[in-house]
């Protein structure tokens, strides 16, 4: 008899391909963070080797429970859900993409006041937690520190916050914003007002009004800050803006809602007081939520690919989990031109 061939590794994987072991780790769960050549080389090499992954094996010899835990933040919302509808798509997403990896999803709401790394990590319940919204982000901030000062292995949905050493996956807010704006702009609209917090307690709002605050500059137009009002991501607080907006006397023939829900709720507020959109004032949003293109007008607005969001999101956790150092991921978004904003 021969002898026996020992069982190959994802590090004979790895010199046979010319990459490096993470690569492999990556392609071998398909992760979007490999390019397709590459991912396809070394699929089949490792079928070449006959080399499987032994999840049970590789638990057991990390005591990984093979488990992300994804917190959701409770939000005001027009129904008892409390989860902003933007996050649905995208948890639709992480579910099959923890799944297709292998991974238990434990779904639950974040409590600011609990040790979020004993409740998971420290009590073996989940390996690393994927966060979804946050409310007040210098409220949340803090969190965040406890749980890098834990070495808790996590990542969050959102913009990059300068001097946070926190992973993060999200979209460029700023050339979102610019975007949409740019676009009414070239409709001949010239008095845009933006609804919805620009400050440093919403960072994804702020970047999406510098960008509108670019774009005006960029296409000769003034940036007045009274032409800015305060709302939060729901349908009621767009409604109430909008029609602070209208009661103020302020001229204005086009409205920027930092989300969709705020421009659903501002587009009610417009037609109760008899504006009629576009001719009279544009309404643009952001997100792309499913209901966007079912409003009358349906609306413009920019896109944030939540499945690819979600994809990533799972993949850089699995990633950091594993070891590895991914970096954070800035999206881009598409503009979705609809009726709201006349073309």
């Amino acid at each position: 008899m021969g002898p026996l061939m020992s069982k190959a590794t994802s590090f004979d994987i790895a010199y046979r391909a010319g990459v490096s072991q993470s690569t492999v780790s990556r392609a071998l769960r398909n992760s979007p963070l490999v390019n397709e050549e590459t991912r396809q080389k070394v699929q089949a090499i490792a079928r070449e080797l006959n080399y499987k992954v032994d999840k049970h094996a590789s638990s057991l010899r990390t005591q990984q429970s093979n488990t992300i835990a994804l917190l959701l933040f409770e939000d005001p919302t027009n129904d008892d859900s409390l989860i902003n509808p933007f996050f649905l798509s995208m948890l639709g997403s992480i579910t099959r993409a923890c799944a297709q990896k292998g991974y238990d999803l434990l779904v639950s709401f974040q409590q600011l006041s609990d040790d979020w790394h004993a409740d998971y990590e420290d009590s073996k319940k989940a390996d690393g937690l994927i966060l979804l919204g946050y409310g007040d982000f210098m409220d949340y901030e803090e969190k965040l520190i406890q749980l890098s000062e834990q070495n808790t292995h996590f990542v969050r949905w959102g913009a990059k916050v300068d001097n946070e050493r926190v992973l993060s996956v999200g979209c460029d807010n700023f050339h979102g914003g610019y975007q949409v704006t740019e676009h009414v702009i070239k409709q001949g609209k010239k008095a845009f007002a933006f609804l919805g917090d620009a400050s440093t307690h919403s960072p994804e709002f702020l970047n999406r009004y510098h960008g509108y605050c670019q774009a005006l500059t960029d296409n000769k137009l003034t940036v007045e800050s009274k032409r800015q009002i305060d709302a939060i991501s729901v349908e009621d607080s767009g409604y109430e803006a909008a029609c602070q907006l209208i009661n103020s006397g302020i001229d204005f023939d086009a409205i920027f809602g930092a989300s969709d829900l705020i421009a659903i709720g501002a587009m009610r507020a417009l037609q109760e007081h008899g504006y009629t959109i576009p001719d009279q004032v544009a309404v643009v949003g952001f997100d792309d939520i499913a209901i966007a293109s079912f409003t009358i007008p349906s609306l413009t607005t920019a896109k944030q690919d939540t499945k690819l969001a979600g994809e990533l999101l799972v993949d850089n956790l699995i990633a950091l989990i594993n070891g590895e150092s991914p970096d954070d991921v800035l999206m881009p978004t598409t503009l979705i031109v609809r009726k709201s904003c006349g073309s």
